[in-house]
């Protein structure tokens, strides 16, 4: 795949809101205003539950004013606060620019940085509302309203923090882009999972221990308190859960799904990075994993093409000590006839593609007949039958494979060969180094291969083998070959019996 290797996750209306929550200026500060109100709704809620109207001094409603000044002039702040962090935190997105790492760093900051500062905020209008309501009182009750007040403030600070991480989600993937694989400890699951277990089911319990504890609260209020909590835990409990679990299930599913399509071999597999949390810090790695086996993937590919596949299959598989054996194999050399005068009379360009040409018909016919091309020499190459793969029978395939070479080449009538096909023991194994190393054969055989070459140059079949490959090969194979005679080869001191190929028969 290509554009559609994302494994990619349709945005529902959450996302689209927390999205627009993020481009709109006024976006994150009317998020945070709600998570503040919703504390007020808590206090305000738990004050009902108590029967605290019931107990005001109705000589003392005047002052009931004085305890609105502070979160009035609490919300107020938080607003322009809410503001001023989204114009510094989202600055770069107004430009239409990625942000720079300082500016990604301090965006994974901002939930726990918003809701301590709720926390701060919330903190003085605990104790100074605690102990104004409380002088409106006949039981000046100032622990009760204290400790429902801090309940208040840290439902407050809970959603606060819940709501902002959620709101930089969809900026998240940009982060990641620019800081790569980071998370911050604040954004974790551990911390997520523990605060929506604190807003769900520890402040709606705590709140029932504050009623049950306050003296003045009646059974009816009791009683009252216990089913209103309940019903409000266990609704906000699911939601939280619901919540909760389709945030870590979500991005679990595509990241199953992207391992899935990579043990396939879909190595195009992308999943986006969804999060500051440990499972943001899976996505990227599952994407560098994937990254990192195309790398691998397309090096194997390079190291197959220049030592061929059985070649790196062996030296993939051996480690990093050389090896190497004896054994029987059948050479195979391809030389061009007069590469000097060709390449004078051509563009450099041209020559070079005409020998591609040529190789390539080499390398099509060895591999075929499970050989292999085990290098070239400028315009010539070395096909080895019978390594680093064993061949029950390895004279029949190369006798074949030259037959071909010949047969392509002259068909396309751009250059002229000679080959030459010899059999016998070589080494054949690892030369050089650790740091440097190259498969290679070395023996008689090889020699002999590329002496024959020479003198199959002025053979009208272009193709001469030794007596040993002949020998070796099939009843069927030999039929198609004819003896030529002694040849004298440079270094060797017996003439060496060769055969050429027969010409074909005259069409009936």
């Amino acid at each position: 795949m290509s554009d559609g290797s994302a494994v990619r996750r349709r945005p529902g209306a959450i996302s689209r809101l927390m999205m627009w929550s993020v481009r709109a200026r006024s976006g994150l500060s009317l998020m945070v205003i709600a998570a503040h109100f919703a504390g007020l709704a808590v206090i305000v809620t738990e004050l009902w539950l108590i029967g605290f109207p019931s107990r005001v001094d109705t000589g003392r409603l005047g002052a009931l004013a004085a305890v609105t000044v502070y979160p009035a002039l609490a919300i107020l702040a938080g607003i322009g606060l809410a503001i001023r962090d989204r114009t510094s935190y989202f600055g770069w997105l107004d430009q239409s620019r990625k942000p720079t790492p300082n500016e990604a760093r301090r965006l994974l900051h901002l939930p726990i940085a918003v809701a301590l500062r709720a926390i701060a905020m919330w903190t003085p209008g605990v104790v100074i509302s605690a102990a104004l309501l409380a002088r409106l009182t006949t039981e000046n009750d100032f622990v009760v309203l204290l400790a429902m007040f801090t309940i208040g403030g840290l439902e407050s600070a809970g959603l606060t923090y819940l709501v902002v991480d959620r709101v930089i989600r969809p900026v998240v993937p940009i982060v990641a882009g620019v800081l790569g694989a980071t998370m911050h400890w604040s954004s974790s699951v551990f911390v997520r999972v523990a605060l929506a277990w604190a807003v769900s089911g520890a402040m709606p319990l705590s709140a029932l221990i504050v009623v049950l504890a306050d003296p003045a609260s009646t059974q009816e209020h009791r009683i009252r308190t216990g089913i209103y909590l309940a019903a409000i835990s266990l609704a906000v409990g699911v939601g939280a859960t619901w919540a909760l679990a389709r945030a870590v299930a979500t991005p679990l599913r595509a990241l199953r799904i992207a391992v899935d399509r990579i043990t396939q071999g879909d190595l195009d597999v992308r999943v986006p990075v969804g999060s500051a949390s440990e499972i943001g810090r899976l996505e990227h790695s599952v994407n560098e994993m994937s990254a990192n086996l195309r790398e691998r993937l397309r090096l194997r590919n390079v190291f197959d093409r220049h030592v061929g596949e059985e070649v790196a299959e062996r030296a993939l598989a051996g480690g990093v000590d050389l090896t190497g054996d004896v054994r029987e194999v059948t050479a195979l050399f391809v030389d061009v006839t007069g590469s000097v005068a060709i390449s004078t009379g051509l563009p450099p360009q041209e020559f070079v593609a005409k020998l591609n040409r040529l190789l390539a018909t080499v390398v099509s016919a060895t591999e075929d007949n499970d050989g292999l091309v085990n290098k070239f020499e400028g315009d010539a190459a070395l096909c080895i039958f019978g390594a680093p793969i064993a061949l029950a029978d390895n004279a029949t395939p190369a006798l074949r494979a030259a037959r071909r070479i010949r047969d392509e080449v002259a068909t396309a009538g751009e250059l002229d060969i000679g080959i030459g096909v010899a059999r016998g023991r070589v080494f054949a194994g690892d030369l050089g180094t650790d740091t440097r190393r190259e498969y290679t054969v070395i023996g008689d055989a090889v020699n002999a291969a590329a002496r024959l070459t020479t003198r199959a140059k002025e053979v009208p079949r272009r193709i001469l083998v030794s007596q040993s490959v002949v020998d070796a090969a099939t009843a069927d194979e030999q039929e198609n070959w004819v003896k030529h005679g002694a040849v004298a080869l440079r270094g060797i001191t017996e003439p060496t019996s060769s055969w050429t190929d027969r010409e074909p028969g005259p069409t009936p």
